[in-house]
């Protein structure tokens, strides 16, 4: 009970740091909804679904798919303008900066509530029976973002954060353009031969994302110096996953051979079929 309170009373010293200005925007006040969500999302899509389908058919989603990237692309490439929004480079007045932080803030909310609106790619992986794509990075992926999302949000949601969601956001446009081309169908899938270049893009994205944040620790940055060290480690394990996803993907030979012919996610067939971000 010690500890318990203990850690009760740190969190309550952190909320003195938090952003007051979005403290009670939605899904933002407490931790526990976006936990929830992602505790659901990891016991009944991931552990659980595979098993409930295991002697069902699997669903046939038409025209949704495609629909389904497409609405994503234009999420992303709406956090990408809102959070990058000129004024925050160019307002010199208070009440412009105040307006700016409000559309970079909104931004950044957006961005946080698209990853827990991409749990759903874990859903129709599993309603399709696609059991091969829930990879450990494909799982990694989408149970931590929502939450360092949260954190994000609640703590620094203009300054140091609007920099990851322009680079991630933009790379999602190009990413999630590509499945719903791909989910259109044979006679679209034939022009998509630029597939690893997305894993080659979101690699950038890291190595960009690590340099900035370095960049941050050598100059009086108010972000917390943890927050820095945090997103550094983060970039890196991704670094270390897309990497190890690009040797056996386009690599390897063996695996090339043994993945043959799998269907991906959005309908195609390309390659070793993982739908990662």
């Amino acid at each position: 009970m010690d500890s318990i309170n203990r850690l009760s009373a740190f969190y309550d010293w952190t909320l003195t740091l938090a952003d007051k200005r979005v403290a009670k925007w939605p899904l933002i006040e407490s931790p526990l909804p976006t936990i929830a969500i992602v505790v659901c999302y990891l016991a009944f899509v991931v552990y659980i679904g595979p098993k409930f389908m295991r002697k069902r058919k699997a669903m046939d989603f038409g025209l949704f798919l495609p629909a389904y990237n497409f609405a994503l692309v234009a999420l992303n490439y709406y956090n990408t303008t809102r959070s990058g929004h000129r004024h925050l480079f160019f307002s010199m007045n208070q009440f412009n900066l105040n307006s700016s932080f409000t559309k970079v803030a909104n931004g950044v909310w957006w961005y946080y509530f698209s990853k827990i609106i991409e749990l759903c790619d874990t859903v129709l992986f599993t309603l399709r029976k696609r059991d091969r794509q829930i990879t450990f990075l494909h799982v990694y992926h989408h149970s931590t973002m929502p939450i360092l999302w949260w954190i994000g949000t609640k703590w620094i949601p203009g300054g140091q954060s609007f920099v990851g969601v322009i680079l991630n956001s933009s790379v999602h446009v190009i990413m999630y353009s590509y499945y719903g081309l791909s989910a259109m169908g044979p006679r679209v899938q034939k022009y998509l031969w630029w597939k690893k270049y997305i894993t080659m893009i979101q690699l950038v994205q890291f190595v960009l994302a690590i340099a900035h944040t370095v960049q941050s620790l050598y100059v009086d940055c108010p972000s917390p110096r943890w927050m820095h060290w945090a997103l550094i480690g983060y970039a890196f394990s991704f670094i270390v996953l897309f990497t190890n996803f690009y040797i056996h993907a386009y690599w390897s030979k063996s695996y090339k051979a043994k993945s043959n012919g799998h269907t991906t996610v959005d309908g195609g067939k390309h390659g070793n079929g993982v739908h990662v971000k």
